[in-house]
């Protein structure tokens, strides 16, 4: 199954054409004359000591973004890059910090303090994708307003208004919506939020989780996914007794072949790292403390823990826009390849949006940080100038485990494309491996563990090419690096 069709939960439905592109901008003459002003001016930039900061009269902002991840953060330096944030621009965040490269959290952030953990103001966005670090003084001195820790939960579309939980009215010209998902979580009932259960979504819960390893013995990881692999190998740098449960019958099954899979797992048991598979969890336990004990599962069996991380997926947070037109068959909020909704002026971006994937000619919703960044940059480049290009996405997936100093082996693969067909692999895993899916003779898809900066280079041209390729030739291959030669071969045949 695809990585994008089931993970990120695909449908093969046409997008409609969406109408009324809204833009409030008196200020940008051509800007104007294309959309014309909603309202009155929002407000003034003061000036003090040098640094230009966002100070408005009234409740009226120009452009609002709601959100404080991936995509806020590359959304405003695009709005940055345009000269169009200086005194327009409003974000609006439910957390205390800045936007940040949120993927982060679970890799460096959770090392112990000895092995170098990553820490803010170091991982602020746009760093992981090559560019300035945006502290709060970058927003201070760029004179985009910030509206932390108070959270969006009113919306009025006639109005054009926003009220957030303090109460405050903020009236946009348009809007983008940049909310992320939230962490799927267990009922209450079945123990879901006991003291020592963790969920990771921001700052906040990797905070919570790093204080309980710091005091664990023996951790529980519910989920053989993304979120399950990369903690898990945090959990190995703490010398933790760590368990990793799921219900499949092997880790990452939406994007691993049972192959792959089997070398990732034995990787991890050589770590100490022990595996429940096909398991279903019943409940978690409680001592007369009330902080988790166990986790029992649906066969009677119990697993000891003192914590326990729960890694099962996200759901698109939708707040208080669940009046937008929605995707009911993948989530999201449903957009053009220009990310507007069909409500003018409101646009989402990330991975709250459903959105079409033109390359696989089909409607996709994509939690990865890769579709965070470009899809902020597109939407606000389409909002901004006469931009009009259809978001053109590349499915992008990676991780990196084990980067701690100490670790006997660094681990850091890349998926580029669309696992569907038949697969060839290629190399022992020591010290690298790929595999490769081919569709009708074509090469749809390709990951490759360990690979170097110029393997990892051609692997997105590969995808999107997808060159007819000779799966013998392939599979005969001695080496990855063989392989990728064939590869390559047939782009310019």
């Amino acid at each position: 199954m695809s990585p994008v069709r089931g993970a990120m939960a695909l449908a093969s439905t046409t997008l409609p054409a969406k109408t009324g592109l809204s833009l409030w901008c008196p200020t940008s003459p051509s800007l104007a004359r294309r959309h014309p002003a909603r309202f009155s001016p929002i407000g003034s930039r003061i000036a003090s000591r040098g640094v230009v900061t966002a100070s408005f009269a009234n409740e009226n902002r120009e452009f609002v973004i709601i959100g404080g991840g991936n995509a806020a953060g590359y959304a405003a330096r695009t709005f940055v890059e345009n000269g169009m944030a200086d005194g327009r621009l409003c974000i609006v965040t439910k957390e205390a910090y800045a936007p940040y490269e949120r993927p982060a959290l679970t890799k460096a952030y959770l090392f112990p303090p000895e092995k170098k953990p990553a820490r803010l103001p170091g991982f602020h966005t746009c760093v992981g994708g090559g560019g300035e670090r945006q502290t709060p003084d970058w927003y201070k001195e760029k004179g985009i307003e910030m509206i932390y820790e108070d959270p969006v939960t009113g919306a009025d579309f006639e109005k054009q208004t926003l009220t957030t939980n303090t109460g405050k009215q903020l009236k946009y010209g348009s809007l983008i919506i940049a909310t992320g998902c939230t962490a799927s979580r267990f009922p209450d009932k079945i123990g879901g939020n006991l003291p020592g259960v963790h969920y990771i979504r921001e700052v906040a819960d990797a905070d919570s989780l790093i204080s309980s390893l710091g005091k664990s013995k023996k951790v529980v990881i519910v989920g053989g996914g993304y979120i399950g692999m990369e903690v898990a190998a945090a959990a190995v740098a703490w010398n933790l007794d760590t368990t990793i449960v799921f219900p499949e019958d092997q880790l990452l099954q939406r994007l691993f072949t049972p192959s792959l899979a089997q070398r990732y797992e034995e990787l991890y048991r050589q770590n100490g790292v022990k595996f429940v598979k096909g398991a279903s969890i019943n409940n978690l336990e409680a001592g007369s403390d009330g902080r988790v004990t166990a986790v029992k599962l649906a066969d009677g069996s119990t697993i000891e823990a003192d914590t326990v991380v729960i890694g099962i997926g996200a759901k698109p947070a939708i707040g208080p826009f669940e009046t937008l037109a929605m995707n009911k068959s993948i989530g999201g909020i449903q957009v053009d390849g220009l990310f507007r909704t069909s409500t003018p002026g409101i646009f989402a971006i990330g991975d709250v949006a459903a959105f079409p994937l033109k390359i696989y000619d089909r409607m996709t919703r994509v939690e990865h940080v890769d579709h965070a960044r470009r899809s902020a940059q597109h939407c606000v480049k389409s909002l901004l100038t006469a931009h009009t290009d259809t978001y053109d996405y590349l499915p992008y997936f990676y991780s990196r485990v084990f980067e701690y100093e100490g670790s006997s082996r660094k681990v850091w693969w890349q998926f580029y494309g669309d696992n569907v067909g038949e697969t060839v692999e290629v190399g022992n895993f020591d010290p690298k491996i790929a595999t490769f899916w081919i569709d009708s003779g074509r090469l749809k898809g390709v990951l490759v563990e360990s690979g170097s900066p110029e393997e990892f280079q051609l692997l997105p041209k590969l995808a999107r090419s997808q060159p007819i390729v000779d799966k013998a030739k392939l599979a005969s291959a001695s080496s990855v690096e063989e392989a990728l030669e064939i590869a390559q071969a047939a782009l310019q045949s």
